[in-house]
């Protein structure tokens, strides 16, 4: 078999596993990891249930590799255009603002993957929940850190004892307007967030100019 037949089918084989798993993160962002399974993405997405199963094995396998597709669309929408900002406030600022643009625009049709699917298997021990909790944390932890950049670098005057409390309560507003404009259907929730979030590190110590991209 030739290289060029080889090197054809791995491309036609890339483009349908980012077909489908396009198509598995939109639906569990509604229905849950639990109801991400290889028959029901079949119905759903246009390719064959035995297509799904060739590229996958199996229902975990799949579950495993949406919440790895997710997680390279929430760093590269939220993560990555932040990391031209310098580390501490300017750079919390902006994923901040990229985190409630995220939700907002519907990046996933069920607003944010990692708040829905949470609470789909925070009860269920396994490597599924491993994964969204990994990622859920690593999460936290780089917000908190950019709260401890600032506070070393004078942009904050908190406590450092503070940086996990700020960091957990900017989360939290973030994950309220989610949930809240799901909810409710109510976009204005993102605005309220922003400003609370504008509130609360000024409270700390942070310059409104500083804060412009949360405005």
């Amino acid at each position: 078999m030739s290289d060029q037949i080889v090197d054809g089918r791995r491309a036609r084989g890339d483009a349908s596993r980012r077909s489908v798993l396009s198509r598995a993160t939109h639906l569990a962002s509604v229905e849950g990891l639990d109801g991400l399974t290889i028959g029901h993405l079949a119905e759903t997405s246009g390719h064959s249930k035995s297509s799904i199963a060739t590229l996958f094995g199996s229902k975990q396998s799949l579950q495993l590799a949406t919440i790895a597709a997710a997680r390279e669309v929430f760093m590269a929408t939220i993560v990555e255009p932040a990391r031209t900002e310098p580390r501490g406030l300017r750079r919390l600022a902006v994923l901040m603002r990229n985190g409630l643009a995220y939700s907002r625009d519907r990046v996933f049709t069920g607003g944010c993957f990692f708040a829905a699917t949470s609470a789909d298997i925070d009860s269920k021990p396994g490597p599924v929940r491993d994964a969204v909790r990994t990622a859920q944390s690593d999460w936290y932890g780089y917000i908190a850190a950019q709260v401890r950049y600032a506070i070393e670098a004078g942009e904050l005057t908190a406590d450092p004892a503070d940086a996990e409390d700020i960091a957990f309560e900017l989360v939290a507003l973030d994950e309220h307007a989610n949930n809240r404009s799901l909810l409710l259907g109510d976009d204005r929730a993102y605005d309220v967030a922003a400003r609370a979030m504008r509130r609360r590190l000024i409270a700390a110590g942070a310059s409104e100019k500083m804060l412009a991209p949360l405005q």
